[in-house]
């Protein structure tokens, strides 16, 4: 006879396997040890008991739950949200977090399997920023399983933060974009590249552009709010070059066209291949789409028009993008230098007098 509270172990009918039984908080618990050997099956429901005394039981289902559960619960919550990485997360977890999680319960991934995967990344030669995105995805996903109702985890393991040395320093100058655009003289090409280096608006945000937010009377495009990567609308000023562009890509089209269509009349939706062939056309292979972004800031700044005025039109919500690019207003840089001369003169004025005053003392004194 066994002592109240500490459970039992019983065979089913037509099963080799132990099973126990105990109780929690009133309720009964049932489970297979999968296995024929009692004793192994006293210490599994010992443990189960031990669990429970410690606060360290999670039942069954939490025991159960799978990386791949959990993935799906993050990916209906970005559904949900409307949020426009979708495709991104879907990715990386298809093409790198899938194949080595998808074996293990979520209470097996611990700080030291998190840390394998990492190294293994690494030695694939993955960039330090790329499985940082990777492991903030598998830590959205532990989030979202504590925060359901019942809870679907109850601990999340620590997470490492890889430093990041991928700044980029690029930057399309005048003649290399002559020549990309001499390279590919399509008009959506040439009218893309010139709204990037103009207003420094991301791709998406560009290619999404549809005919009715472009007025030509007005010479302006707005991006509507929720359309953008911070929500936020904005609208800019044409120059005349952006405005005969534009002019011959709305030509004859409705206002709910795309802006940026091809010669078939599709909208352009990826363009990395001609992308490429351009700028390898141009001699500038390594340059991105998004160098573009800070390109018009340097260009702005350069132009002196104020850094508030130039995080509004390129969708910036703080100053950053000057610091981490080093980008100041060369009508800056050359105030300074003068002031500093100034100053310089100054003392050395000060100096040649002094001197001068001292041979004039020393001469009387003779």
């Amino acid at each position: 006879m066994r002592q109240r509270g500490t459970g039992c172990i019983y065979r089913q009918k037509g099963s080799g396997n132990w099973w126990i039984k105990y109780h929690r908080n009133g309720r009964p618990f049932r489970e297979s040890t999968h296995t024929a050997d009692r004793r192994k099956a006293e210490q599994k429901l010992k443990q189960r008991l031990a669990e429970m005394a410690t606060g360290h039981f999670i039942g069954l289902r939490l025991e159960r739950m799978t990386l791949s559960e959990l993935a799906d619960d993050f990916f209906r919550n970005y559904r949900i949200k409307g949020r426009k990485s979708l495709k991104d997360v879907e990715t990386r977890w298809k093409l790198h977090l899938q194949p080595f999680f998808e074996t293990y319960k979520a209470v097996d991934v611990s700080s030291d399997l998190i840390a394998q995967y990492v190294d293994e990344r690494q030695q694939q030669k993955a960039a330090n920023g790329t499985i940082n995105r990777e492991l903030a995805a598998l830590k959205r996903m532990f989030r979202l399983g504590q925060e359901a109702t019942p809870a679907k985890v109850l601990r999340s393991p620590a997470f490492p933060l890889l430093e990041e040395n991928n700044v980029r320093t690029g930057f399309l100058e005048d003649c290399e974009y002559r020549k990309l655009v001499e390279a590919n003289p399509e008009l959506w090409f040439r009218a893309l590249v010139e709204l990037g280096r103009t207003y420094g608006w991301r791709v998406s945000e560009l290619l999404g552009l549809r005919a009715k937010q472009v007025d030509l009377l007005a010479r302006t495009i707005r991006l509507e709010p929720g359309t953008t990567k911070n929500k936020d609308g904005r609208e800019v000023i044409m120059t005349t070059v952006v405005y005969e562009l534009l002019k011959q890509c709305l030509h004859g089209k409705p206002g709910e066209s795309y802006v940026f269509t091809r010669s078939s009349g599709k909208p352009v939706r990826d363009f990395r291949g001609t992308w490429t062939t351009a700028c390898v056309a141009a001699g500038v292979p390594k340059l991105l789409f998004h160098d573009l972004r800070r390109t018009a800031a340097r260009n702005l700044r350069r132009a002196g028009v104020a850094e508030g005025v130039i995080m509004k039109i390129g969708g910036w919500r703080t100053r950053l993008v000057f610091e981490r690019y080093a980008i100041v207003a060369q009508q800056d840089v050359a105030d300074a230098m003068s002031k500093l001369e100034k100053i310089e003169n100054s003392h050395s004025l000060g100096h040649s007098a002094t001197e001068s005053g001292a041979v004039a003392d020393t001469e009387s004194v003779h």
